[in-house]
């Protein structure tokens, strides 16, 4: 959730339409300070209305839950639901021993709790978690002496049971994670001295037409590393369930369903088994003491008495809070007054528009410079380089302005009335959680100096909708009994990349992103000659929609796209995306063609229909489909199989065959079938998913890595040898170009291998 919740959106727009028409001329064309200092007085009384809205965010701390959670970890443990019941019990504190020791968990408990915990690490195939955590076990009642007790006899006799199930049980898996390290490439690299993480082979242009832009100085191969950056700052998006931390008061407040809030770190975004949790609030989340420790000290202890209201303001307001509280007040002081000089507007506003040469004259240095870089003429990954990320202030409606104007000033009253001004202002260290200081005072203006940091924070909101780049991963759908790794791509966090942000886009890029916690890799995805620029994808892609459709999105980033691929298509006036994904003729199967109302092609047919209602029919059959896959995550795998094949069937009534949907069909099947253990089906099905994969997006694109890699998947669990020993090579070429060499996908297709090459030659020789 970027933007506001539906609610303060609304109330937003409210006020806007009651103010004076003269009121409004004055916003709107008020420098961002100017305007920020009129919406304090606006915002009074909308103020109850939001101290309504987060209410309904619950993220104190609270006794009752806890007891919740507690017991319903206890009945998904009984249905053993391991994965479900170890998340639910991390909600209660249940991390490990010294944590428990330290906030006065009773000694006589901590070995039934920890025996508990160990076997849900077993369960889901964390051995060397577990192992660690029956020593612990061990060590704490060797401590404690002999016991004889009939409840003492049955916790050894449950460690003695826990231990040979490890025993007996396969090696202990290496953790994944290492595998995706962003610096552990083997590969040459040699950075550029200018740009920061940049590859030698960039060099940074200005042009008024494009702005700031990197260009190839050197013949690029595929799969070559560009850039290695570290977000300046990012922040969790709680996933696809948000609106379930924000239920209305006469619902049940504590919800069961796991979010990405629930699944990774909330300051490096690693993935999260056992969490610890902030002491102050229910809502954030850590994988270590030590990252709970620095986000503590950088940002949440000024975040964490605002958690309901920054759940409510969206995630873009609180990348702007961060960004500010990271980069402190001194550094944004300086800026936001330089932006306040009139003779910096010419270097502000460079690639606003207008006449402006290639590199912008810096007035009081006397020289030429590239904005956003430093005195030594450096584009560095810096607040310098976030805060001359283009606001685009004069091309945003007067009411998404004022919604986010609104939205600061409610901020910064918060910081205000918590009595956290100091602490923002100056960055001192305050106590912790339930310590934070709750006097401050209450005004209808804020401070000089609150007003350059909500002033600072308003250009950042703006800066958002253009330069917010989405941290993704590739999620593991939890389906079937694990043997073949489904996984679709999620959005993970919203965050600033200013070197990043300086790729244009293409709807046919040159380069692919990939994401290691909280750092970007952009590799070369195809050969990019010397003089060629560097493309990003921002999210329409020719391979996915059709011009009209990409071009309507893109309008968010205030550009009309003219790349190559947007004037091949309207120039020939075809678009391959619009008939590969059409609907047929129910009648006869021949393409529909038209616009609100659709015509069969073939004159000797003449049926007609609606756009609108194929298009209902489309969605009616994408809900079919989902509740075939609840039938297999509830292990009802020939039920699935049945509503897959009559979906199919219907599908083929009013869908073109090469249309992506026909695709998604045999990937489910295939999924299914590799649950049942049929891999010779399951690999005819999703030979023909790839099929339509290769025909959309391409025979060396990622979407082929991914299903390449989930092909050689069922055909090692089939034992095709030769099959999966081609297609693991196919998969490896094409998914170390687009994720590295030391992505965990690589690393898994090279263990396939090995296995694959280790059997003895006569079965090599019968496969």
């Amino acid at each position: 959730m970027a933007l506001p919740v539906e609610e303060w959106r609304r109330s937003a727009a409210r006020c806007w339409a009651a103010l004076e028409p003269a009121l409004r001329e004055r916003l709107a064309a008020a420098p961002l300070g100017e305007a920020l200092r009129m919406g304090c007085g606006l915002f009074g009384p909308e103020e109850a209305a939001l101290q309504r809205l987060c209410r309904r965010a619950r993220t104190g701390k609270e006794p009752a839950a806890a007891r919740f959670y507690r017991e319903e970890g206890n009945r998904q443990f009984g249905r053993c639901c391991y994965r479900d019941a170890v998340r639910l019990y991390s909600q209660v504190c249940l991390e490990d021993i010294a944590r428990a020791e330290s906030h006065g968990y009773p000694d006589r408990l901590l070995p039934k709790v920890l025996l508990r915990k160990a076997e849900c690490l077993l369960r889901l195939g964390r051995l060397q978690d577990a192992t660690d955590t029956l020593t612990a076990v061990e060590n704490k009642m060797a401590v404690d002496g002999i016991m004889t007790s009939p409840i003492h006899r049955m916790l050894l006799k449950k460690l003695s049971q826990l231990k040979t199930e490890i025993h007996e049980g396969s090696c202990p898996e290496p953790a994944r994670e290492a595998h995706g390290d962003i610096q552990r490439e083997s590969e040459i690299w040699e950075e550029n001295g200018s740009i920061s993480g940049a590859s030698s082979s960039l060099s940074l242009n200005f042009s008024t037409e494009r702005g700031r832009h990197l260009v190839a100085s050197q013949d690029i191969l595929p799969g070559q590393n560009l850039l290695k950056e570290k977000a300046f700052v990012s922040v969790l998006c709680p996933g696809e369930g948000d609106s379930l931390l924000l239920q209305d008061s006469s619902e049940t407040v504590w919800d069961t369903r796991v979010t990405n809030a629930d699944l990774y770190c909330h300051h490096c975004l690693k993935q999260l088994l056992a969490s610890i949790p902030c002491c102050g609030c229910s809502y954030a989340k850590y994988c270590s003491q030590n990252c709970a420790d620095v986000a503590w000290e950088q940002y949440h202890r000024t975040e964490c008495p605002l958690g309901a209201l920054l759940l409510t303001l969206g995630v873009f307001c609180h990348v702007a809070l961060r960004t500010v509280l990271l980069a402190g007040f001194s550094e944004v002081s300086r800026l936001v007054e330089w932006s306040r000089d009139d003779s910096n507007k010419d270097l502000c506003n460079a690639e606003a528009g207008g006449e402006h040469p290639s590199e912008v004259l810096d007035t009081r240095a006397g020289r030429k410079v590239i904005p956003g870089c430093n005195d030594n003429g450096q584009y560095q990954s810096s607040y310098q380089a976030v805060f001359n990320l283009l606001p685009h202030v004069e091309k945003h409606s007067p009411e998404h302005k004022f919604l986010c104007m609104l939205s600061i000033v409610a901020i910064c009253k918060k910081l205000q009335e918590t009595g956290l001004e100091a602490a923002v202002l100056n960055g001192e260290s305050s106590t912790t959680g339930s310590e934070q200081k709750t006097c401050g005072k209450t005004s209808d203006e804020l401070s000089p100096e609150l007003m350059i940091m909500a002033e600072a924070m308003l250009r950042h909101v703006l800066q958002l909708q253009c330069n917010a780049q989405a941290i993704t991963v590739m999620q593991e759908l939890e389906s079937g009994d694990g043997a073949v790794v489904n996984k679709k791509p999620v959005r993970l966090a919203t965050a600033f990349f200013p070197v990043l942000s300086l790729l244009n886009h293409s709807c046919s890029p040159n380069i692919s992103v990939s994401f290691s916690g909280t750092a970007a890799t952009v590799r070369a995805s195809q050969p990019i000659p010397s003089g060629q620029e560097i493309f990003h994808c921002y999210g329409p892609h020719r391979c996915r929609m059709r011009v009209a459709e990409r071009q309507q999105l893109l309008s968010q980033y205030f550009f009309e796209c003219r790349c190559q691929a947007c004037l091949d298509e309207l120039e020939s006036d075809v678009e391959s995306v619009s008939m590969r994904n059409s609907f047929c003729c129910p009648s006869c199967q021949a393409s529909m063609q038209g616009e609100e109302m659709l015509c069969c092609s073939n004159e000797a047919c003449a049926f007609s229909v609606s756009r609108e209602r194929l298009s209902q029919r489309l969605l009616d059959l994408q809900q079919q489909m989902e509740k075939a896959l609840e039938l297999l995550r509830d292990s009802k795998a020939d039920e699935a199989i049945k509503m897959l094949l009559k979906c199919q069937i219907d599908a083929r009534n009013f869908l073109s065959p090469e249309h992506l949907l026909m695709g998604e069909l045999e990937d489910h099947l295939a999924q299914v079938y590799a649950t049942l253990g049929k891999w010779q089906e399951a690999a005819r099905h999703l030979g023909r998913s790839i099929q339509l994969v290769e025909m959309h997006h391409g025979p060396s694109s990622v979407e082929m890595g991914h299903e390449l890699f989930k092909l050689a998947q069922i055909l090692f669990n089939g034992f095709a040898v030769s099959e999966a020993l081609s297609t693991i090579q196919r998969a490896e070429e094409i998914l170390s170009v687009h994720c590295g060499p030391q992505s965990t996908q690589i690393q898994e297709l090279q263990e396939m291998k090995t296995c694959l090459l280790e059997l003895p030659r006569s079965i090599l020789q019968r496969t």
